[in-house]
């Protein structure tokens, strides 16, 4: 499976709120038209075993409620949203990494992978999702009628 529809641009706005979330700077993102803006991006692994490809996704802290996957015109599609905790002044945050907002990734599905066997579950903060294999039809030879 390969990562889909390359986008330059954003790998440098995420990088740009980054930089901004570095300096404090904590101006609300937007989104050009017809982008969808993702405030962080989860890390996932993608293998392939014989009857299967496995996709896992670290999403900690994400109920499993607020993630959708879909499988549409050979793409596979997972979205979703992490709230923010509630921060008090009196808990004394010294730094904070952890990002929160919404999230997307999206990989190209093999033709072999019917899009309606495809299984997910969400365990420990980590979704997995097995996409079956189906065999590919073997070529069927023709015969060629002689008169």
């Amino acid at each position: 499976m390969n990562i889909i529809h390359y986008q330059p641009w954003t790998l440098m706005n995420r990088l740009h709120r980054e930089i901004d979330q570095i300096f404090g700077e904590n101006a609300a993102p937007t989104a050009a038209a017809g982008d969808t803006l993702a405030a962080w991006t989860p890390a996932v692994d993608v293998y392939e075993e014989a009857d299967r490809f496995v996709v896992r996704a670290d999403l900690p802290g994400v109920e499993p409620g607020d993630i959708q996957v879909t499988a549409e015109e050979g793409v596979l599609t997972i979205r979703g949203t992490r709230k923010a905790e509630q921060r008090t002044e009196k808990a004394g945050y010294q730094r904070l990494e952890r990002a929160s907002g919404s999230f997307l990734r999206r990989f190209t599905l093999p033709e072999t992978v019917p899009g309606e066997a495809i299984k997910a579950r969400h365990v420990n903060g980590v979704l997995e999702l097995t996409l079956p294999k189906q065999a590919k039809p073997a070529p069927t030879r023709i015969a060629i009628d002689v008169h």
